[in-house]
Order: structure tokens, then sequence, then C-alpha cells
């Protein structure tokens, strides 16, 4: 095989080289003529070697980031475009072309080029070859750094570049550096790159960046609400977040509606800038504005509406109905469909009377299907260590759960007599639930730096009695500490198929 080289396209901005390099015998490139620019075997033709004279459009693979002072001002211009954002059709075609010549030895390192030279396709037995990049994502820089990556194992990735990079990999088919654009996305999800990296990971089959994508998510969706993040997130996404019973929920799930609400104006409303703090307010009044517009249907019926009701179906309207407050703003905002509430009003007042007059006592067993598709989802921060004790509003039918953090103890008590609260309170001698407790620190960028959980696990409590669920070793101890519960006072009421059959006519 002669000589290769391959011709793609780049910016405007480079010169066409002043000749191109003939075909070669033995795979070595022919020697340059005077000023000219070739590989020739045991030389290195860095921009600024003794070796060779500056020539337009070629570089070197071995240090893909080396420039010459005659470049800077030309990779000033280069740098300036690289970082105009791209448009979503490549509307400027890149004409100017550049040659390089590399021996065989080193494209043999790619799948693309290995099977490309070892089969029977024609490009076996050219001496050029010419490169076309259907991919958007990939750009000339991120083709310097997947060819340097030929000659040598590893190549600095910064995370700004790291989709470019993936998918210049993936085109050449370089395992080892799509698996370092893998690690370095898990090491670097933030805020800022979380969205980037899903989308990215999907296409490009990085199945285990994906999860860590969606992990992160879970963790900080609820815990470090950020109005970027929740522009960026698509409903499919959104979908997977409010579904899972891993959602790190803060405070009690009319959070989490709260959370879809804010969510949904930001996606109808992209060019809202303003702050956290101002979103709720803007995101009140802009859907009571087109309330009247929509005065017998809820906005989720509406044209505008209706790509998001997926997305509410996933929340646990149960334990939204169950509280006063919660309950009145739900159906103010008439944001879902009132057929929805209804048949929730309906099985939560037909649990109630099971737990009443049925001597329902709670949870008998673990069915995890059951309890990750129907607990109770809340979650509170302690800011710094000390000694807390709360309660989530809401009636749970009649089992008032108190939960105390005190000397690195999570415990958890049956409140019948000893303190008030709203609503009643059964006095049933014994009654059980099923629970899950996690806790969690983050460091700023969202990052797990420590977790535990007790997993599902049912608990079952005479008056007043007190369990420790949970103690704390100071591994755990970094504040502020997240803890997020799953609770299931009472299972849902078990369907059964009518075994009766019909009445023989004839008797």
């Amino acid at each position: 095989m002669g000589s290769l080289s391959s011709r793609v396209l780049r910016q405007p901005g480079r010169a066409r080289p002043s000749q191109e390099p003939g075909p070669g015998v033995g795979g070595s490139a022919r020697r340059p003529e005077a000023g000219g620019d070739a590989a020739g075997p045991g030389f290195c033709y860095c921009r600024g070697s003794r070796k060779r004279k500056r020539s337009s459009g070629a570089f070197c693979y071995c240090h893909p980031d080396s420039e010459t002072d005659e470049d800077e001002e030309e990779g000033d211009e280069q740098q300036r475009l690289l970082n105009t954002p791209r448009r979503n059709e490549r509307k400027i075609t890149w004409k100017i072309k550049y040659w390089i010549i590399i021996g065989a030895f080193f494209f043999l390192k790619s799948g693309y080029f290995s099977s490309m030279f070892s089969g029977s396709w024609k490009e076996s037995s050219m001496n050029i070859i010419e490169l076309e990049i259907p991919d958007q994502n990939i750009d000339i820089e991120a083709l310097q750094v997947a060819f340097g990556s030929l000659y040598r194992d590893d190549v600095l990735i910064k995370p700004s570049r790291v989709t470019a990079i993936l998918a210049a990999a993936c085109m050449l088919q370089l395992d080892g550096l799509i698996q370092q654009c893998g690690e370095t996305m898990k090491e670097t999800i933030n805020v800022k790159t979380v969205c980037g990296y899903y989308t990215s990971a999907g296409t490009y089959g990085l199945d285990s960046v994906r999860k860590k994508c969606l992990e992160w998510l879970l963790n900080n969706l609820m815990t470090h609400q950020n109005v970027e993040l929740f522009k960026e997130l698509s409903i499919n996404v959104m979908k997977q977040l409010i579904g899972s019973s891993n959602l790190f929920v803060m405070q009690v799930e009319m959070d989490v509606y709260t959370a879809l609400k804010k969510w949904m104006f930001l996606q109808l409303v992209p060019s809202w800038n303003g702050s956290l703090k101002q979103l709720l307010t803007e995101t009140d009044v802009w859907f009571s504005k087109r309330k009247k517009d929509f005065e017998s249907m809820a906005f989720l019926e509406t044209e505008q509406g209706k790509p998001f009701m997926s997305v509410f179906r996933h929340l646990r309207l149960q334990y939204i109905i169950s509280d006063l407050a919660s309950a009145r703003i739900i159906e103010q905002d008439s944001l879902v469909p009132s057929e929805w509430l209804s048949s929730v009003y309906k099985q939560q007042w037909l649990a109630m009377l099971r737990a009443e007059q049925d001597s329902e006592v709670g949870p008998q067993e673990i069915n995890k299907e059951e309890l990750e598709g129907n607990s109770m989802r809340c979650g509170r921060k302690l800011a710094k260590d000390g000694e807390y004790c709360w309660r989530w509003t809401g009636f749970n039918f009649g089992f008032d759960l108190l939960v105390t953090y005190t000397n690195r103890y999570i415990i958890f008590k049956r409140n019948t007599l000893n303190q008030p609260c709203s609503g009643s309170v059964s006095l049933q001698p014994r009654r059980s639930i099923a629970f899950r407790l996690r806790l969690a620190s983050f460091d700023s960028s969202g990052k797990l730096v420590c977790s535990r959980t007790t997993g599902y696990q049912i608990l079952t409590l005479e008056k007043d009695q007190e369990q420790v669920v949970m103690n704390l070793d100071s591994r755990l101890l970094i504040f502020p500490l997240y803890i997020c519960c799953n609770f299931l006072y009472i299972s849902p009421e078990k369907r059964t198929e009518n075994n009766h059959h019909p009445e023989n006519p004839e008797n």
C-alpha cells in the first residue's frame, strides 16, 4: 500500500497547500520538493520544526495543539470560529481543504480505517482518501485530537470539547479514546454539563454515562433546583425523573408538583430570565392569565399543555390531596384534569375506610414493585449538626410518625397520646409501615460524596413506641445532610378477578 493521505473539510482561514503529495512506494512518502511538505520516515514535521518550512495547512498529529508564532493570529480567528454556537443546520460549507500524510500502521489502530484497508473496499488501493464527515458534532479540532490519539495513549480532553471528540472517536472507531471520553464525562457531570452529556451518551451508546447522568439528576433535581437546568430538561428525561422512587424529594410530593409547574413554564417561555426566587411567582402569574382563556378545561388538556401530560401523570397525587392547603392549591391552579383528582379522592377515601373499619394495620411484607410505584416520597435538609424533630404534614391514615435526629441516630416514633397532632390518630395496638431511608451528602458540583440506605423494611410499632432506624458513622456527617424517605402506610387495595361463572340459562 502506498502512502496515505486524508482530505477533510476545514474552516475558512487556511490556504490550500501549494503541492499535493503523490503516491509513494513501500509505505514511504515521496520526498518533498523545495518548500513542500511531506512526512518522510524518521522525521516529525511538527510546527516550528527545523526539519521543514512552514507550509499552508499541514500539521503534526503528534502535537495537535502546537502552533508557531506565525499561526497565532490565524489560530485566534480559528478559536473564535470554533466557539461560535453552531446552528441547527450547517449553513456554511468549509471549502478549503488540506492534506496530511500518515503511515498506514497508525491508521490501522482505527477500526474505521482497518476495515477500510483490509477489505475489498475501493479505498484499500487508493493513495488519497477523502473523508466525509456526516456528524455535525465533529469539527477540525476534534479530528486533530482523534488522530493524535493514534500516536499516544492519552490525550488531553477538556469537558467543553468532550462531545465533539467523542463523536470523532466513534466515527473512527477508536475504542480507547471513546472510553477516555466516557470517563471524562463521568468525572465532570455538573449542572451545566449533565443534559448535554446525557444526550451525547445516548447518541453514541455510552450507557454507563447515561446512567450516571440520570443518577445525578435524581439526586439534584429537587435538592439543588436551578433555572437553567429546568430549561434544558426534556419531557422524556423529566418523565423518568418524576416517575422514579429514587427521586431525592425535599419536603413532600406537593413540592414535586411545584417543581414541575416551574419546569413547564420555562419550557413554554424559555426566554424568561430571572432568579429562582422569582420563578414561582412568575409561573403562577403566567398560568393564571391563561386560566381565564380555558375556564372549562385544565391546562394539560389544552394544545399547549398536552405534551406535558405524560410527565404530570407520574405525580403521586394521593400524597398531595392528603394535605388541605396542597389540595386547595392544585384545585385552584387547574393544571391537572379534574378527572384525575376525582379518581384519587375516591381511592383515598376507600383506603381510609379500610384503615378505620377493616382493621387494616399496614403492609405486612416487602413488595418492591408496590413500594416503588406507590410510596410517599419526602425529605429534609439538615444544614448543620444538632438535634431535630419533625413530621411530614398530611393525613396518613391515623399513623402520626415523628422523625428525630439526635446524637447521630435517626429515630422513628409512632405518636398517639404524647404529642398533639392535626387530624385523628389511630389507637390500634399495633401499626406497621413499609419504609426506606436514604442519607446523602454532595459536593459543590452536585456529585455524591457519601450515602447510606436502610433498603426497604417493615417496621411495626405499638402506641408511642420509638425505634432507631439508622446509626450514622462519622463519614456521613458531612453537612448539609439530605434525608429522603419512602413510606407506605397502607397497601393499595388488591383487586381480585370475578371468578363467578354466569348461570346456565337452562337452569
